[in-house]
């Protein structure tokens, strides 16, 4: 029995553990490509639903509600202030008033102010394209060319 014989019967016991090994392990390439053809799936089928705007006066009318609620509560937060040095009497009257809010109703408001600002952040990092060159974008090679290895496989065959 020649050294080369061994060799290769070493490759195919290895490649026999590698697919008995992959009965009871997830091979790991193999799901990250099916997690990427999913994730690639799912953004075609969200583009093609937005693939044409809408352009009906309903639709713009949305829109600019949509675009509200952050100045506003910019706006009446400093209008609170300018409250407070217009009416102090009645302002602390009415900030009294708030502590007769139920705990609940605090959660919930809380709730929904950070599920509306969530959702927009989530809403504008999804577009985000960050400027990667191409060359990053390459995949590096698995191993370092060696001119040695190479020149002693071109002899072996």
């Amino acid at each position: 029995m020649s050294i080369f014989n061994l060799g290769r019967t070493a490759q195919q016991v290895g490649g026999a553990v590698a697919e008995v090994a992959e009965v009871f392990t997830i091979n790991a390439t193999k799901a990250e490509q099916g997690a990427h053809e999913r994730y690639q799936a799912a953004l075609a089928q969200a583009g093609a639903e937005f693939q044409h705007a809408r352009e009906g006066w309903f639709d713009r009318f949305i829109d600019g509600v949509n675009r509200l609620p952050r100045p506003m509560l910019a706006l009446s937060t400093i209008a609170l202030f300018a409250y407070a040095m217009h009416d102090p009497v009645g302002f602390s009257e009415r900030m009294q008033g708030l502590a007769y809010v139920p705990e609940p109703l605090w959660w919930l408001m809380g709730a929904v102010v950070s599920f509306y600002f969530g959702a927009r952040e989530l809403h504008h990092f999804r577009g985000y394209q960050p400027n990667i060159p191409a060359v990053a974008l390459r995949p590096a090679p698995l191993e370092p060319e060696n001119s040695a290895l190479a020149d002693w496989q071109a002899q072996k065959t």
